[in-house]
């Protein structure tokens, strides 16, 4: 299957550069039963799902993965962590303006210290000079949110703003450990989770799954069958699991809010029933793959000839969603992390 053909044209003011209030978005119901595309806001989604529904939501906290230093010349050093390794080395994306070697020294706007340790491409294994197990805390204190390039382009600014340490974390986020914001989750309000409880009867779950460069790295081969995804590390907890698998048995819908989850519940049920626990998840989800566990999917709207429009055109089908996006087009929705989101049931 070609790439190409999850292409499609979007102008670039519909790419949002700032999050509307939570629970104001437009939301885009898709029907895959009659093929139909509605036209709602997001908090008509409890209307629409009912006491037989399972909501699932990936709570994992997006940490502050950006963080700056200077080179002995003065050039300019952008990392991106990506995670710790055994040997007490961490492993960063790393942009500069002229090629990092091993050895260099690069003094962190805070006066810490890195050295480079092994450099490919924009990969760079570094080692701090604080130790590595420190370095959620350290990007706590001194990180930059890791805003989507788009994002940051549509503002004419190189770094986030305070206030998207807020509007880029989902209200229910736990365990830090993203890099990329599970952005359906953007949308929830404490409110409409709890009114969501309420109508479900108490059926709204938590999974993990830490977003790494994978999902927003952009597919560079011809066809989709070529492309390799990175690792991603997932869990779920053994009562979560028993509970999810209780309610699947029992027919109850089960409705994945993003890609994130999906991809976590997909993983654990290979043979159709969730293993509770952890591990990394490297599934490729495009037309062909056969859903295991999910039922319904809430999402945002994707970059074309990314791996997200062909997780939800393998969900909804190729034809319903690339109409559902031109559709999307033609009516002005908010795209990609900031914007407005999709329904499928």
């Amino acid at each position: 299957m070609e790439v190409s053909l999850f292409d499609y044209a979007l102008p670039e003011e519909l790419i949002a550069a700032e999050p509307l209030p939570r629970g104001a978005s437009r939301m885009m119901l898709v029907r895959r039963d009659t093929g139909t595309v509605e036209h709602r806001q997001f908090t008509d989604i409890l209307s629409l799902v009912d006491k037989n529904t399972t909501v699932v939501l990936n709570e994992s906290r997006v940490l502050p993965a950006r963080f700056f230093g200077k080179k002995g010349t003065g050039g300019a050093v952008e990392f991106l962590f990506l995670g710790v390794r055994r040997d007490g080395t961490c492993d960063t994306l790393a942009r500069s303006s002229k090629q990092l070697r091993p050895g260099e020294i690069v003094t962190l706007n805070s006066g810490d210290t890195v050295e480079i340790i092994e450099r490919n491409g924009e990969s760079c294994r570094i080692r701090t000079s604080f130790p590595a197990s420190a370095m959620p805390a350290y990007l706590e204190k001194y990180g930059d949110m890791p805003l989507p390039p788009y994002i940051l382009k549509r503002r004419g600014e190189k770094r986030s703003r305070p206030e998207d340490r807020d509007t880029y974390q989902t209200v229910y986020a736990g365990a830090a450990g993203s890099v990329a914001a599970p952005t359906a989750g953007l949308h929830f309000t404490d409110t409409v989770l709890e009114q969501l409880r309420v109508r479900t009867g108490g059926h709204v779950e938590r999974v993990t799954l830490h977003v790494g460069i994978g999902t927003f790295m952009p597919v560079k081969v011809d066809t989709v069958e070529a492309h390799v995804m990175h690792r991603e590390f997932y869990h779920i907890a053994p009562e979560v699991a028993a509970r999810l698998n209780a309610d699947k048995a029992a027919g109850r819908r089960i409705l994945a809010v993003g890609t994130t989850t999906v991809r976590t519940l997909e993983t654990a049920a290979a043979d159709g029933m969730l293993a509770a626990g952890g591990g990394s998840s490297q599934l490729f989800i495009y037309p062909g793959y056969g859903f295991r566990f999910v039922d319904a999917m809430l999402t945002n709207f994707h970059l074309p000839r990314s791996t997200l429009i062909m997780m939800v055109s393998a969900f909804a089908g190729y034809d319903l969603t690339m109409q559902a996006y031109q559709k999307a087009v033609a009516e002005r929705y908010r795209f990609f992390s900031y914007g407005d989101c999709m329904l499928i049931l």
